[in-house]
Parts: structure tokens; C-alpha cells; sequence
């Protein structure tokens, strides 16, 4: 039997960082494969070759076929894979955090399990998001009210910009052609935000079910993250495209948000903010740690060396 690629796995300190990758790869209606670290990408008009640690996000579309060879690599490099439906409605994921620290998933969880400290961080989404407003002494309530008014004003507002007509957010989970070409660019503009901000959250060791502002689904966190750059990032992407017309509004979408994802550097300021937000203050770059760093907890909240038996003081293994 054939194999590929016999070389050691790459360590975080030889893979690009999240916030230096291309934001989102889309690909549909060819065979996926790997060649040495690169995967390829196989169609009618020939074979693509694309460096897997670069990828931020690998978006699978209709028609795509993906080797275990492919997926293997995809995973080693810390790259999210999504496969999305027709037009981009249905959106699954999977993937592999880049870090081998658990630094910010224990600050997420601590933030997260505190009634107090959940809020804070809550309001500290708002704040990113209102930066001439201050949201302390809101309650959750007040916030949500808040947010809506924006996204209606953020509407209106782009609607004026491009000349597109607007008449409100009509969103069809099982037929996207039902809604109006910029209702179909929404759509499709949040979906890539989605695997963007998955990959991200997955990339850092994050947990994409501990929400602050959303709760109660498997990508909670990833929800509220994706939300912190809607109405400057994605909403106005979505107006743009949908501004030169109705036909294949999607793919123009994807492509003017992929755009202006790489312009702003976006995946950088997730992980700002990220980092900010859960106040985590490793002092190491997160996706530069050389080896494992395992230790096991002790009485007053000590951390002692792992690979031991304490119990006659020899190594385990």
C-alpha cells in the first residue's frame, strides 16, 4: 500500500499562526486530496495545489469530495473544515486547535461558570460593538434591545450606501432563494463569519459551546464572536454583492467578504479580542509551545509534575 507525507508531525512553532492565514477557502464540486503538505484540489479545469497551513477555514460545497489523506493533514495543521449545503445554508464543522496549552479554555470556562464574571465579559462584547455607548448598568435585556436597533440602523444604512432597497431581515433556513438577493447575501456573508469564527475559537483551544451572550447551542461562543464583526465586516460585504445583481449573489458574497476579511486583517483581531475579552495573560504566543506541558493538580491549587507515581515516587512510564 501506498503512502504520503512520511514525515513527523508538524509542532505548533513550524504551522502558520490563526491570525496570519487566509481567512476562508471555498471550494465545490471537485475531489480533494493531499500531495506532500499541500491538499489538492480536483476539477474539470485541471488540479489546484493550496499550502494546508495557510488555510484558515476549508469550505466544503455541494459536490466536493475529500480524502482521509486530506482530512489527516487538514487536522494536523490546525485548519477548520466546514461543509455547507446548498448556497451555504447548512453549515457543519470539525477541527483542531493549534495550541497544546489549555491557558484560554480555563480562563473561558472561569469567566463562564461565574454568573458576574459571564456578564462582564457579555458587556464587554456590547462595548467592542458600541464603542461610542456604554453598556455597564445594562441589563441583558436593555443589551439585546440595543444590539437590534444597531443591526436595523446598519440596514438602513447600507441600503443608502449602495442603493439596494431594503425592507427587513427575511431569513429561510431550507430555501434561500425564497428571500431577496440582499437577504440571500446576508445569509451567505453570516455562514462564512460562522466557519471564520470556528476556526478561530477551534485554533486557540477555545470551546465553541461556552457562549456570554448566546447559550445553549454546541457553537455558542463562536455565535458571539462572529456577532462582534457583523455590522463592519459581513453586513456591508453582503450589500456590496448584492448591489451587482441577483445572479450568483452568494459566490460574489463570499468573495467580496473574503476580501475584506484578508483587508482588515480580521482573523488578528479575533484573536485580540478573544484574548482580551477572556483577560488571558499568557505570556506566550499560543500556537508556539515546543512540547507538551502536562501537570496534575495538588492540594491549595498547585500544579506538580505529571509522567510520575506519587504514590513511590518513580516514573509512571
Amino acid at each position: 500500500m501506498s503512502t504520503v507525507g512520511r514525515r513527523p508531525t508538524s509542532t505548533p512553532r513550524e504551522l502558520t499562526r490563526a491570525g496570519d492565514r487566509v481567512s476562508f477557502l471555498y471550494l465545490e464540486r471537485c475531489t480533494i486530496h493531499r500531495d506532500d503538505n499541500a491538499i489538492t484540489a480536483t476539477d474539470a479545469a485541471g488540479v489546484t495545489h493550496v499550502p494546508s497551513a495557510t488555510i484558515g477555514t476549508l469550505l466544503l460545497g455541494p459536490g466536493t469530495r475529500v480524502t482521509h489523506q486530506a482530512m489527516a493533514l487538514l487536522g494536523e495543521c490546525g485548519a477548520g473544515v466546514t461543509w455547507v449545503g446548498e448556497f451555504g445554508v447548512r453549515f457543519y464543522t470539525g477541527g483542531r486547535a493549534l495550541t497544546r496549552s489549555s491557558g484560554l479554555i480555563e480562563a473561558q470556562a472561569t469567566a463562564w461558570a461565574n454568573r458576574r464574571t459571564r456578564l462582564e465579559v457579555a458587556r464587554a462584547m456590547y462595548r467592542l460593538r458600541f464603542p461610542d455607548q456604554d453598556p455597564a448598568g445594562h441589563s441583558r435585556q436593555e443589551l439585546l434591545s440595543m444590539e437590534g436597533h444597531r443591526l436595523k440602523e446598519c440596514y438602513r444604512r447600507e441600503s443608502a450606501r449602495t442603493g439596494v432597497p431594503w425592507r427587513r431581515r427575511d431569513y429561510h433556513r431550507d430555501n434561500f432563494s425564497a428571500g431577496d438577493p440582499p437577504n440571500q447575501a446576508i445569509t451567505a456573508a453570516a455562514q462564512c463569519m460562522y466557519g471564520v469564527a470556528h476556526s478561530v475559537v477551534s485554533a486557540l483551544g477555545c470551546s465553541p459551546g461556552l457562549g456570554f451572550v448566546h447559550s445553549g447551542h454546541e457553537r455558542s461562543f463562536v455565535l458571539d464572536v462572529a456577532d462582534l464583526y457583523k455590522t463592519d465586516v459581513a453586513i456591508p460585504a453582503a450589500f456590496d454583492a448584492a448591489s451587482e445583481g441577483a445572479e450568483d449573489v452568494a459566490s460574489r458574497t463570499r468573495r467580496a467578504l473574503r476580501d475584506r476579511i484578508n483587508e482588515t486583517r480580521l482573523l488578528d483581531r479575533c484573536v485580540r479580542d478573544i484574548k482580551n475579552l477572556l483577560h488571558y495573560t499568557g505570556t506566550r504566543e499560543t500556537t508556539e509551545t515546543d512540547q507538551d506541558r502536562m501537570s496534575l493538580h495538588s492540594d491549595g491549587d498547585t500544579h506538580v509534575e505529571s509522567g510520575r507515581n506519587y504514590g513511590t515516587d518513580e516514573p509512571i512510564w
